[in-house]
């Protein structure tokens, strides 16, 4: 029983391995992990509790057991078991417990249900300890337990089988033709040779194929030789948020050598801030070298575009106010950009309270948003963003990430809110001068 749930237990379990087994496999994976700065880490923390109130899902549920640095608990307990400094006197007086599978069970939600990875507690630490990172390494201990929640284990076959979450590669022509009919826009798939490899998130495969038009169109405008292609299309890497190292490593290495294979010099991401964390700054490890392509998100593309005068914009006017995706900005850096495009249409910029580094998470990020039993704890962090949002009284509300914006309408549809979460790239492209 998850004893840190109020009814249901807040776990799921995949495979038929043992307890035992569970356990050890979380601990290999974690010690695996110990390097220097993890260890730094992990030997740092001061107990001030300032990352307690950079936490969204802290502040918006009073509750204790969501302090940032409290995620970390089991993973700290392993590393002063088994690669301490003193790890053997540890183990021999019994100083510290070995984490249970009753602990790992309860640890799921913790990682899962109410961490978004989103890297605020980071910024705030006072000693610098990077808890989203480890967040992360935690997880890739909970995938090797088969310990994650379901919908996302789903998630995580679906793209074992097929290379996304999405579609088999081998119906992605059939789909991007259909795009290509509803938009009116021509999107080419698998040339041989192309300049730019684009990729798309799973929702512009679906119910937003107007933002995978939008990039085609802007594409085709500045006469880009480019291509979708089936040997890697898919950016949105599930592998990246489940702890699933070696499908995050397939999946990113399908993106990086089909644009090889193809001449490509270009990765284009789409909006999608996951996407940018996997390809642009993990990519490089699984290569032990400087990356042979430029990997850069849709938001450096449109900045890029519009200040070397590739395209013109019209100027749309108003007062518009944006969402900073935290692994664009926070964690990716790219917060000047997406306002230089923002100005480039003529928005006034009204900034929410919390904004650029220190904005709050849309509550969907890290798989939170797929893991339907989260639910009610992202409604909670929904409803703070609508009331910073409407604390602006800005006309329009934009941002530059798919996965952030459907977390967002998933939001306002359960709340009867009936403020519409613009598009950045869908902005640009509505708005191209001839």
């Amino acid at each position: 029983m998850n004893t840190l749930a109020t009814t249901a237990p807040a776990f799921d379990q995949q495979g038929t391995q043992s307890d035992e087994a569970r356990v050890d496999a979380a601990m290999r994976s974690f010690v695996s992990e110990f390097g220097v700065t993890t260890a730094l880490h992990l030997e740092s923390c001061v107990h001030c509790g300032l990352c307690a109130q950079a936490c969204h899902f802290h502040v918006t549920t009073g509750d204790a057991k969501y302090t940032p640095i409290r995620k970390l608990e089991l993973l700290r307990r392993a590393y002063w078991r088994e690669a301490s400094p003193f790890a053997p006197l540890v183990r021999a007086l019994g100083l510290v417990k070995k984490p249970s599978i009753a602990d790992l069970q309860q640890w799921q939600e913790l990682l899962y249900d109410s961490c978004n990875m989103c890297g605020r507690c980071t910024v705030v630490c006072p000693m610098g300890i990077d808890i989203a990172e480890l967040v992360k390494e935690a997880r890739h201990g909970m995938f090797k337990a088969g310990l994650l929640p379901d919908r996302l284990a789903l998630m995580d076959r679906t793209a074992r089988q097929w290379g996304s979450t999405a579609t088999p590669g081998e119906d992605l022509p059939d789909i991007l033709a259909e795009v290509s009919a509803e938009h009116g826009v021509v999107i080419p798939c698998d040339l041989g040779a192309a300049d730019i490899l684009v990729t798309a998130a799973p929702a512009e495969l679906g119910e937003h194929t107007k933002a995978l038009a939008d990039a085609a169109k802007i594409l085709n405008h500045i006469g880009a030789k480019w291509t979708l292609h089936q040997g890697g299309f898919d950016a949105a890497n599930i592998g990246f948020n489940n702890g699933d190292l070696e499908l995050q490593e397939r999946l990113t290495r399908a993106l990086i050598d089909t644009a090889v294979k193809i001449g490509a010099k270009t990765v284009l991401l789409p909006e999608c801030g996951h996407a940018y964390g996997a390809a642009r700054w993990e990519a490089a490890k699984w290569y032990g070298q400087a990356l042979p392509v430029r990997i850069i998100h849709m938001t450096e593309f449109l900045d890029e575009v519009i200040a070397s005068k590739q395209i013109r914009v019209n100027k749309v006017g108003g007062t518009a106010t944006f969402h900073d995706p935290c692994q664009i900005v926070r964690r990716g850096g790219l917060e000047a950009a997406a306002r230089r495009v923002l100005a480039a249409l003529g928005f006034e910029l009204i900034e929410l309270k919390n904004h650029g580094v220190t904005g709050y998470c849309c509550g969907g990020g890290g798989g939170v948003v797929s893991n339907q039993r989260a639910a009610p704890l992202r409604q909670k962090v929904f409803e703070m963003k609508r009331q910073q949002v409407e604390a602006t009284g800005a006309k329009r509300f934009v941002t530059s990430c798919g996965q952030c914006r459907i977390t967002l309408e998933m939001g306002a549809k359960q709340a009867h809110w009936d403020k519409r979460t613009d598009s950045l790239l869908e902005l640009v492209a509505d708005n191209l001068a001839a």
